[in-house]
């Protein structure tokens, strides 16, 4: 189960980052091309531990051992259909 909580802690700190960037581009501090570049790489990064998880929790789920869920490419990840 820790490593889970190392995954929630990393979403957490992304989410963090992905408000002092908003804040930033709000105050001037960045501009927002800036801003646009940094977010996508945050979500893609998110869309990847999120993914992570949803792995770990289904192999735990059904029996497997979590610790064979792997992180995807964000091109595998980010191609999903909802």
């Amino acid at each position: 189960m820790g490593e889970d909580q190392r995954i929630l802690a990393r979403i957490t700190e992304m989410v963090d980052d992905e408000r002092r960037l908003r804040d930033a581009v709000a105050s001037g501090e960045i501009d927002s091309t800036t801003e646009h570049q940094r977010l996508g790489e945050l979500e893609r990064e998110l869309d990847r531990c999120w993914d992570l998880l949803r792995q770990r929790r289904a192999k735990s789920e059904f029996g497997d051992d979590p610790d064979g869920a792997r992180a995807r490419p964000s091109s595998q990840v980010e191609g999903y259909l909802e």
